[in-house]
Protein backbone atom coordinates (compact mmCIF):
# COMPACT_ATOMS: atom_id res chain seq x y z
CA UNK A 1 0.00 0.00 0.00
CA UNK A 2 3.18 2.13 0.66
CA UNK A 3 4.19 1.67 -2.69
CA UNK A 4 0.61 2.59 -4.22
CA UNK A 5 0.54 5.33 -2.50
CA UNK A 6 3.92 6.89 -3.14
CA UNK A 7 4.51 5.96 -6.50
CA UNK A 8 0.97 6.81 -7.63
CA UNK A 9 -0.25 3.09 -8.68
CA UNK A 10 2.27 0.63 -9.33
CA UNK A 11 6.04 0.39 -10.23
CA UNK A 12 9.01 -1.30 -12.16
CA UNK A 13 11.71 0.15 -9.91
CA UNK A 14 9.79 1.60 -6.91
CA UNK A 15 11.99 4.57 -6.58
CA UNK A 16 10.49 6.52 -5.83
CA UNK A 17 8.90 4.53 -2.98
CA UNK A 18 12.49 3.47 -1.67
CA UNK A 19 13.97 7.35 -1.88
CA UNK A 20 11.12 8.22 0.63
CA UNK A 21 11.83 5.27 2.70
CA UNK A 22 15.67 5.78 2.96
CA UNK A 23 15.54 9.49 3.17
CA UNK A 24 12.52 10.00 5.33
CA UNK A 25 12.74 7.40 7.44
CA UNK A 26 10.94 8.47 10.17
CA UNK A 27 7.75 10.26 7.95
CA UNK A 28 7.89 6.22 6.13
CA UNK A 29 7.72 4.69 9.65
CA UNK A 30 4.84 7.02 10.16
CA UNK A 31 3.03 6.22 7.27
CA UNK A 32 3.35 2.15 7.59
CA UNK A 33 2.15 3.07 10.99
CA UNK A 34 -1.08 4.13 9.59
CA UNK A 35 -1.75 2.03 6.88
CA UNK A 36 -1.47 -1.19 9.23
CA UNK A 37 -3.87 0.51 11.70
CA UNK A 38 -5.81 1.44 8.53
CA UNK A 39 -5.94 -2.65 7.40
CA UNK A 40 -5.89 -3.76 11.05
CA UNK A 41 -9.53 -1.74 11.67
CA UNK A 42 -10.27 -3.06 8.12
CA UNK A 43 -9.53 -6.76 8.75
CA UNK A 44 -11.54 -7.21 12.35
CA UNK A 45 -14.41 -5.96 10.61
CA UNK A 46 -14.03 -8.77 8.39
CA UNK A 47 -13.59 -11.05 11.06
CA UNK A 48 -16.80 -9.89 12.88
CA UNK A 49 -18.80 -9.96 10.02
CA UNK A 50 -17.94 -13.70 9.58
CA UNK A 51 -14.71 -14.15 7.46
CA UNK A 52 -13.44 -17.25 8.05
CA UNK A 53 -9.76 -16.39 7.42
CA UNK A 54 -7.53 -13.04 7.23
CA UNK A 55 -5.00 -12.38 4.84
CA UNK A 56 -2.34 -10.06 4.58
CA UNK A 57 -1.03 -9.81 1.21
CA UNK A 58 2.61 -8.19 0.10
CA UNK A 59 2.99 -8.59 -3.62
CA UNK A 60 5.81 -6.14 -3.21
CA UNK A 61 8.07 -6.66 -0.49
CA UNK A 62 10.38 -9.34 -2.18
CA UNK A 63 10.48 -6.83 -5.41
CA UNK A 64 10.76 -4.00 -4.03
CA UNK A 65 13.36 -5.01 -1.05
CA UNK A 66 16.52 -7.31 0.12
CA UNK A 67 16.83 -8.99 3.13
CA UNK A 68 18.29 -5.94 5.22
CA UNK A 69 15.55 -3.46 4.16
CA UNK A 70 13.22 -5.57 4.57
CA UNK A 71 13.85 -5.95 7.94
CA UNK A 72 14.86 -2.75 9.11
CA UNK A 73 12.10 -0.64 7.33
CA UNK A 74 9.10 -2.97 7.25
CA UNK A 75 9.37 -5.65 9.41
CA UNK A 76 8.81 -3.52 12.18
CA UNK A 77 5.58 -3.09 11.44
CA UNK A 78 4.67 -6.28 9.89
CA UNK A 79 4.99 -7.53 13.53
CA UNK A 80 2.98 -4.77 15.11
CA UNK A 81 0.27 -5.78 12.31
CA UNK A 82 0.19 -9.47 13.15
CA UNK A 83 0.44 -9.12 16.61
CA UNK A 84 -2.90 -6.79 16.32
CA UNK A 85 -4.53 -9.60 14.81
CA UNK A 86 -3.67 -12.06 17.09
CA UNK A 87 -7.16 -12.27 19.58
CA UNK A 88 -9.14 -12.05 15.60
CA UNK A 89 -10.54 -15.17 16.40
CA UNK A 90 -9.77 -16.16 12.84
CA UNK A 91 -6.85 -17.74 10.95
CA UNK A 92 -4.70 -14.95 10.24
CA UNK A 93 -2.54 -15.54 6.41
CA UNK A 94 0.77 -14.15 6.26
CA UNK A 95 1.81 -13.88 2.33
CA UNK A 96 4.42 -12.11 1.20
CA UNK A 97 5.53 -12.50 -2.86
CA UNK A 98 9.12 -12.90 -4.03
CA UNK A 99 10.65 -13.35 -0.49
CA UNK A 100 12.35 -16.72 -0.81
CA UNK A 101 15.57 -15.20 0.39
CA UNK A 102 14.31 -14.42 3.52
CA UNK A 103 10.87 -16.45 3.95
CA UNK A 104 12.33 -16.92 7.00
CA UNK A 105 12.39 -13.22 8.47
CA UNK A 106 9.01 -12.29 6.80
CA UNK A 107 7.08 -15.60 8.14
CA UNK A 108 8.62 -14.52 11.68
CA UNK A 109 7.01 -11.25 11.59
CA UNK A 110 3.27 -13.53 12.70
CA UNK A 111 0.38 -15.14 11.00
CA UNK A 112 -0.89 -18.32 12.15
CA UNK A 113 -0.32 -19.84 8.39
CA UNK A 114 2.50 -18.59 6.26
CA UNK A 115 1.32 -18.39 2.43
CA UNK A 116 4.30 -19.59 -0.17
CA UNK A 117 4.73 -18.22 -3.41
CA UNK A 118 5.64 -20.52 -6.51
CA UNK A 119 9.50 -19.61 -6.28
CA UNK A 120 10.84 -22.17 -3.65
CA UNK A 121 9.17 -25.88 -3.45
CA UNK A 122 6.92 -26.03 -1.49
CA UNK A 123 9.28 -28.83 0.71
CA UNK A 124 12.11 -26.30 0.64
CA UNK A 125 9.28 -23.25 1.56
CA UNK A 126 7.85 -24.92 4.54
CA UNK A 127 11.21 -26.00 6.05
CA UNK A 128 11.66 -22.22 5.83
CA UNK A 129 8.83 -21.32 8.01
CA UNK A 130 9.03 -24.01 10.60
CA UNK A 131 5.95 -26.08 11.92
CA UNK A 132 3.70 -23.55 10.68
CA UNK A 133 1.01 -24.09 8.61
CA UNK A 134 1.51 -23.45 4.44
CA UNK A 135 -0.77 -22.26 1.56
CA UNK A 136 0.31 -22.48 -1.76
CA UNK A 137 2.20 -22.55 -3.68
CA UNK A 138 1.51 -23.48 -7.43
CA UNK A 139 2.92 -21.23 -9.81
CA UNK A 140 -0.65 -19.21 -11.10
CA UNK A 141 0.63 -19.13 -15.01
CA UNK A 142 0.29 -23.04 -14.63
CA UNK A 143 -3.70 -22.58 -15.29
CA UNK A 144 -2.79 -21.67 -18.84
CA UNK A 145 -0.89 -24.74 -19.74
CA UNK A 146 -2.66 -27.96 -21.57
CA UNK A 147 -4.08 -30.55 -18.61
CA UNK A 148 -1.38 -32.89 -18.09
CA UNK A 149 1.39 -30.11 -17.39
CA UNK A 150 -0.84 -28.40 -15.16
CA UNK A 151 -1.67 -31.56 -13.56
CA UNK A 152 1.94 -32.82 -13.25
CA UNK A 153 2.93 -29.20 -11.53
CA UNK A 154 0.17 -30.21 -8.98
CA UNK A 155 0.98 -33.22 -8.40
CA UNK A 156 4.50 -31.94 -7.69
CA UNK A 157 3.18 -29.40 -5.37
CA UNK A 158 0.77 -32.32 -3.54
CA UNK A 159 4.21 -34.69 -3.55
CA UNK A 160 6.11 -32.39 -1.84
CA UNK A 161 3.46 -32.11 0.98
CA UNK A 162 3.37 -35.50 1.69
CA UNK A 163 0.86 -35.46 3.38
CA UNK A 164 2.09 -33.80 5.92
CA UNK A 165 -0.92 -31.97 8.01
CA UNK A 166 -0.73 -28.03 7.43
CA UNK A 167 -1.13 -27.68 3.89
CA UNK A 168 -3.48 -26.02 2.08
CA UNK A 169 -3.52 -26.47 -1.53
CA UNK A 170 -3.55 -22.95 -3.33
CA UNK A 171 -2.02 -20.61 -6.14
CA UNK A 172 1.46 -18.94 -5.29
CA UNK A 173 -0.26 -15.89 -6.12
CA UNK A 174 -3.01 -14.31 -7.80
CA UNK A 175 -4.52 -16.25 -10.66
CA UNK A 176 -4.57 -14.16 -14.22
CA UNK A 177 -7.65 -13.28 -15.81
CA UNK A 178 -6.92 -15.40 -19.28
CA UNK A 179 -7.48 -18.64 -17.03
CA UNK A 180 -9.60 -20.67 -18.73
CA UNK A 181 -12.34 -21.74 -16.20
CA UNK A 182 -12.20 -25.31 -17.13
CA UNK A 183 -9.08 -25.37 -16.26
CA UNK A 184 -9.43 -24.28 -12.65
CA UNK A 185 -12.13 -26.61 -12.40
CA UNK A 186 -10.16 -29.40 -13.26
CA UNK A 187 -7.62 -28.48 -10.96
CA UNK A 188 -10.11 -28.35 -8.18
CA UNK A 189 -11.22 -31.60 -8.58
CA UNK A 190 -7.82 -32.78 -9.01
CA UNK A 191 -6.97 -31.69 -5.61
CA UNK A 192 -9.75 -33.09 -3.71
CA UNK A 193 -9.45 -36.20 -5.22
CA UNK A 194 -5.97 -37.06 -4.34
CA UNK A 195 -6.80 -35.12 -0.86
CA UNK A 196 -9.33 -37.67 -0.27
Amino acid sequence: LASYAIEGGTSKDFAKTKAFMLSEPAAWKRLLTKLATVQVDYLLAQARAGAGALQVFDSWAGRALGRTDYLRFVAPTNRELFAALQDSGVPVINFSLGVSAYLGDAAGCGGDVVGLDWQLPLDEGWDAVGDRPVQGNLDPIALLAPWSELRARADDVLDRAGGRPGHVFNLGHGIVPQTPLDNVRRLVEHVQERSS
